[in-house]
């Protein structure tokens, strides 16, 4: 389960995250941490809705694959679950730092590619990743990772981008109703100062089952009515009508 692609994507959103995404990102840590309910993606879909996280996360040792400013870790931590989070940005894991000391939850922050996670094999039950691992990672690395990392019967969960969304959306501007490439080969996007990673759906299940995961359940998401906010890359009238963002929940077999 390996492709040809380029391996300079760590180091170019390493740059990105620390030069310019955090910045922005920084601001909305408190927030994020301070939910009493986790909500998901760009349109804070509640868990309620999804039911995305197991019940039983008591005493359960977790993984946040690129983890920003680990905000999930902590729903998780706040849950009884015992998380990680890692990330390639040091600015991101400077806000967390921050976040664990204001609101007084602790849990380990490794500097560190979510590709190649410093853990030995069958450590956790858990693996998320929300637009973390699951957009800026290559999928044909962070993966098979997941699968190393997670104990036999653990679970994989990871939002990002639908495909439909990345068909649609232009070097510039928002998604519109035209393709603006190709779905054969689709794969990686270059953005000129950061690259992201969305697969077919097709190519995705293959990759799941090559690793060994059972597909539980692949959720695409509509935003609501009304909707808080538009994004520069997508509007809320757009994804009323098609799913900008998905999230899928596998489980490792054995």
């Amino acid at each position: 389960m390996t492709h040809d692609g380029p391996a300079d994507h760590v180091e170019q959103n390493r740059r990105f995250w620390d030069e310019e995404a955090a910045a922005w990102h920084g601001p909305l840590a408190r927030d994020h941490w301070a939910q009493a309910e986790p909500s998901w993606g760009l349109w804070a879909t509640p868990e309620s809705q999804v039911s995305l996280l197991p019940d039983d996360l008591a005493g359960m040792r977790t993984i946040e694959l690129g983890c920003g400013t680990a905000y999930v870790s902590a729903w998780l931590a706040r849950a009884g679950a015992h998380p990680v989070g890692i990330d390639l940005s040091e600015k991101q894991l400077a806000t967390a730092r921050a976040m664990q000391a204001e609101f007084g939850i602790d849990f380990p922050l490794v500097l560190g590619n979510a590709e190649k996670v410093p853990y030995e094999d069958n450590t956790f039950g858990l693996a998320i990743s929300e637009y973390g691992a699951s957009l800026w990672c290559d999928p044909y690395q962070w993966i098979p990772e997941a699968a190393r990392l997670l104990v036999p019967g653990g679970l994989l969960l990871f939002s990002r981008y639908s495909p439909l969304f990345a068909l649609c959306v232009p070097p510039e501007g928002p998604a519109s109703t035209t393709l603006c490439r190709g779905q054969f080969g689709l794969t990686r996007l270059d953005w000129g100062n950061h690259v992201e990673f969305v697969l077919p759906h097709g190519e995705m299940l293959r990759l799941l089952r090559g690793c060994g995961f059972v597909v539980e359940d692949l959720i695409e998401i509509q935003a609501p009515e009304p909707a808080q906010r538009d994004y520069a890359e997508v509007s809320a009238d757009w994804a009323r009508q098609w799913p900008s963002e998905e999230i899928w929940k596998a489980r490792l077999a054995g």
